[in-house]
């Protein structure tokens, strides 16, 4: 064997019990993995076209490409459940979080985002966008916390550096000890692009800018980020339409409806994305289509906080990008991405009719689509020169016994959890374990931060 070859075996991961590859592409066989990358798709009745140094047996597995979440608020995990939150819609639920929040502190932080990587990792989750928007002047380096936190457990992430700089006293939602001055928030977000930003195929860590929300930012600020953004080729997210509440403070604060406020500050375009786009009309939804939004539905989240149902098929017949988003684990309450596809899924079912919204439809708004929202043509499906980020799931489980389907099954049954998870060509989760990571130590360090978290509010 060569030097090359011992370094990055060629791996046969062959014969699965199903696979869906994203794509139109044959791979009954399985596929094979050098390095980083998936190197060939292997198609019925064929065996890879080198030999391979190790071989995987995947007959009991359903293959598929590494699922994506397009929108999280990681430090939300040590805020599940809260009871003074529960029962309540947005507004509301966030006036009483607000106060909780403004208590984080490194610790918490790192313990959060690492809890919630690993959660979504083991449910066959890859790529993590997280969108982090509370800083105080005892927490200004939370993204810096976030990318060491993300490299120790290994999965692929997109962290947003969040913002409020519109607070109570200026006609905004949050209290004033959790908004900064629009120069912190733009000097922060150079330097985070600088430092951290990796555009580059097989990037494991990029960055974006996402002033939270139009009730959390000042116009001017969403102006000066665009302007930042087009500079240095970033993406910009933000929150859009959550709310009919949302749509109210527009007009009385700007005089204008959420997407006409979006055009104003210079947002209308195909570098943005939208978290839980719901409340448009059909002109509106045209106009997004014909900018090339992206917009990532939150399914689960928004039937907590019964927001109301985003119009999925809808924007993507008019032409935008749609992702798929767990959202905070305080509206959801986990990060369980197959789980929210199911949830997708079934949402589609109800407002678009059963045989309009498929188990497909949801698996590629998990997968390819999520991939295209966050500009990353590298992930996403199974094809020769793709990342190597993938999910095994067994269909073993009393819950999926008299199947016919398995790939449906996983979301029909209500799969939970992958037995096998590769990042970047790493097996990070192994037969339902975490590789790399004490989950024990990492579960009793959490649980301590939320009470602490908790304690400081008391």
């Amino acid at each position: 064997m060569s030097t090359i070859e011992a370094e990055h075996p060629r791996i046969w991961i062959r014969n699965p019990l199903s696979c869906w590859t994203g794509n139109d592409l044959d791979a009954t066989n399985g596929i094979v993995v050098q390095g980083q990358n998936i190197v060939e798709l292997v198609p019925a009745g064929s065996e890879p076209f080198e030999r391979c140094h190790q071989s995987i047996d995947a007959s009991a597995h359903v293959l598929m490409p590494g699922l994506i979440n397009c929108h999280h608020h990681f430090y939300q995990t040590l805020t599940r459940a809260v009871p003074a939150a529960l029962n309540k819609d947005l507004f509301p639920w966030l006036k009483t979080l607000y106060p909780i929040w403004a208590n984080l502190d490194e610790d918490a932080i790192y313990q959060s985002t690492q809890l919630a990587l690993v959660e979504l990792l083991m449910s066959g989750c890859t790529t993590a966008v997280d969108h982090h928007y509370v800083f105080s002047q005892t927490l200004e380096n939370a993204t810096d916390i976030q990318v060491d936190a993300a490299q120790q457990i290994g999965a692929r992430v997109v962290l947003t550096r969040g913002s409020m700089s519109l607070g109570q006293s200026a006609g905004g939602l949050p209290p004033d000890g959790v908004v900064q001055a629009d120069a912190t928030i733009l000097q922060e977000s150079e330097r985070l692009i600088r430092r951290y930003h990796n555009p580059n195929e097989g990037s494991l860590c990029q960055i974006a800018l996402a002033p939270c929300s139009p009730f959390s930012v000042t116009p001017e600020l969403m102006r000066q980020t665009a302007k930042l953004a087009k500079q240095h080729d970033v993406l910009m997210h933000t929150h859009l339409a959550e709310t009919e509440d949302e749509n109210k403070f527009c007009l009385q604060q700007f005089g204008m409806r959420p997407l006409d406020y979006l055009d104003d500050v210079g947002w209308l375009h195909e570098n943005v994305w939208l978290a839980h786009g719901i409340h448009f009309s059909n002109e509106e939804v045209a106009r997004l289509g014909e900018s090339k939004i992206g917009i990532c539905h939150c399914p689960s989240s928004n039937m907590v906080l019964a927001s109301g149902i985003c119009p999925t098929k809808d924007l993507v017949h008019s032409g935008a990008k749609l992702g798929l988003g767990v959202d905070g684990s305080a509206s959801n309450d986990g990060s369980n991405l197959i789980q929210e596809a199911r949830q997708a899924m079934l949402l589609g079912k109800l407002r678009y009719g059963a045989s309009n919204f498929t188990h497909h439809d949801a698996l590629y708004m998990a997968t390819h689509g999520g991939a295209r929202l966050l500009r990353r043509p590298d992930i996403g499906d199974l094809r020769a020169g793709k990342a190597a980020d993938l999910a095994l799931f067994k269909v073993d489980e009393p819950r999926f016994s008299g199947h016919g389907d398995a790939v449906a099954a996983l979301l029909l049954c209500g799969a939970s959890q992958a037995d096998h998870v590769m990042v970047a060509g790493q097996w990070k989760v192994k037969h339902g374990d975490l590789v790399d990571v004490d989950l024990v130590q990492l579960l009793r360090h959490h649980q301590q931060a939320a009470l602490r978290l908790a304690s400081a509010h008391q």
